[in-house]
């Protein structure tokens, strides 16, 4: 098949998961065409099977704001054409979908492009059920040729919002030869050069992940006698508050900003515990990921994430902003060896039978065929 893929290019779970599916429909005989602003995250080298099409945005006095949105449909219908796509598969509904089937309705007379969209979250918890985005939203999904989810709860916010059921669940995964734990890594001294535990956070720092919630769990845990590092891996907009709560409760010095990472396996590999205090989460891929690393996560229970970890199990999971049973739950995870290894070992296996990638690149397959059929 040749796909299309577009996805926002920026730090984030849908760029990820878009990027890495592409990769692994590549390596499957696919042939993948990234229609995008900019190269997306982790797609880290492209070859005769993945191709990179840069949307260009006019300059032209009239507009205020640039519309990236119409650009993006113009260069989705171009590429279809010469590239002869199969199909437009999209992450993330605004505008993303809107775009895909404008692009889809230019060109029907010569090709037609059936449009799938694939919802991650935001798009449907925050900017879908905003009043003002939600007719239009809502025609997205209903002109869209194919729909999927990536977890059991945002298939049913999906529901409730938009009264729209025809969505299939798929997943997030992960590569389980990318997601190793590493026993004796440089990076590990690097980063507790005297042998302090490692906790580690990994988001695109937006309030919805709590970053601020990441420093006043390492602090209650230092209080507490717990001989730790915290490493943020990660920017974004909420980056500048973080670092100044980290000076406020004077623990800036035991914090390291790594800022945005390509390879968060090496990060996660070497880490003891991950955090993720969560708002909101639809799937929660930084869980998956850690715990396909071997490290347990310390999580809110929103969302997806009682998807994903199995509270008491692979991981310990709290209501949203109880920083201090968090911290009680990081000491208990450090001060029993025992407990954290085994709650490792649990995830990874957990993580591997259930997402591995080899497990939800069929799906996806199988869904694109099942589209395919439909259109004919």
């Amino acid at each position: 098949m040749n796909i299309g893929i577009t996805v926002y290019p920026s730090y984030g779970g849908s760029g990820i998961v878009g990027s890495e599916l592409g990769r692994e429909l590549a390596q499957r005989g696919h042939n993948v065409h990234f229609i995008s602003s900019s190269l997306p995250t982790r797609l880290v080298e492209l070859n005769d099977r993945i191709h990179f099409h840069e949307v260009e945005m006019m300059s032209y006095p009239l507009f205020e704001h640039q519309p990236y949105d119409l650009a993006l449909a113009t260069k989705m219908a171009t590429v279809a054409r010469s590239e002869k796509l199969d199909l437009l598969h999209v992450h993330y509904a605004i505008p993303h979908s809107i775009s895909a089937i404008l692009a889809r309705e230019s060109i029907k007379e010569k090709r037609f492009i059936p449009v799938i969209t694939t919802l991650h979250g935001t798009d449907i918890t925050l900017v879908g059920a905003d009043r003002s985005y939600l007719p239009i939203t809502r025609y997205a999904l209903q002109q869209s040729n194919g729909v999927t989810a990536v977890s059991k709860f945002l298939k049913e916010a999906t529901i409730e919002t938009f009264d729209f059921d025809e969505v299939e669940v798929i997943p997030n995964f992960i590569c389980e030869d990318l997601y190793t734990k590493l026993e004796d890594s440089p990076l590990k001294h690097e980063l507790a050069p005297n042998g302090e535990r490692i906790l580690v956070h990994v988001s695109n720092f937006r309030a919805v992940k709590r970053p601020l919630d990441c420093v006043e769990i390492f602090a209650k845990v230092l209080q507490k006698g717990g001989n730790a590092r915290l490493v943020m891996v990660g920017d974004g907009p909420e980056y500048s508050a973080v670092h100044h709560r980290a000076r406020t409760l004077n623990v800036l010095e035991k914090v390291s900003f790594v800022g945005k990472q390509a390879k968060i396996a090496n990060y996660l590999g070497v880490s003891d515990v991950s955090l993720l205090p969560s708002e909101l989460e639809s799937f929660g891929l930084a869980a998956l990921e850690a715990q396909a690393c071997e490290v347990p996560v310390v999580a809110s229970r929103v969302g997806g994430i009682p998807e994903v970890i199995n509270d008491g199990e692979t991981g310990l999971m709290s209501d949203v902003g109880d920083t201090e049973k968090m911290s009680d739950d990081v000491l208990r995870l450090l001060n029993d060896e025992e407990m954290r290894l085994a709650f490792g070992k649990r995830g990874r296996e957990l993580a591997v039978s259930r997402y591995s990638s080899e497990k939800i690149i069929p799906q996806y397959i199988q869904f694109y065929e099942k589209v395919l059929q439909a259109k004919t």
